[in-house]
């Protein structure tokens, strides 16, 4: 059973990693195509007061979609409902760790804050160790590089 989670905890880690780096592109894009490079400068100027608040914004938007995907849910409408959790998450994803990243070191100044980065980050890389130490990890992790090294070595050709 352990083995078994910790293959199913390595996939999930896995679709997270090609999450990350996707809506990491995306968000960057974003910001230049809405022409947000003044204001994300200013965002990583500005006071931690500020930074907190800019930082609980994008929670705010999440919420109330959130909201609907449980009503959705509780109405019966399981697929919708779930499309729009997936959706929540997406954005909230996007936009808060945008926003993190941005204003990680006045965020960090609050002693809370920066208790539960802490903790939470030494959870997160003792689990990472534990999965990139698995199997599945490995063998998924080879078939990307050898998926991409065939994609460069077919787009050299053409």
């Amino acid at each position: 059973m352990k083995k078994f989670l910790i293959s199913f905890l390595a996939i999930l880690l896995l679709i997270e990693e090609w999450l990350w780096d996707l809506l990491t592109s995306l968000g960057h894009a974003l910001s230049h195509w809405l022409h947000l490079e003044h204001a994300e400068a200013w965002l990583r100027q500005t006071t931690p007061s500020i930074a907190l608040v800019a930082f609980a914004i994008p929670l705010m938007i999440v919420a109330p979609i959130n909201l609907i995907a449980f009503a959705l849910i509780a109405n019966g409408l399981i697929l919708q409902g779930i499309l729009t959790e997936i959706l929540a998450k997406l954005l909230g994803t996007l936009l808060v760790a945008r926003v993190f990243a941005l204003t990680k070191p006045q965020l960090l100044s609050f002693s809370l804050i920066n208790s539960l980065y802490r903790t939470i980050t030494r959870w997160l890389k003792w689990a990472h160790d534990k999965i990139t130490e698995s199997a599945v990890y490995r063998l998924v992790k080879h078939l990307k590089k050898q998926l991409k090294d065939y994609r460069l070595k077919k787009s050299t050709f053409n």
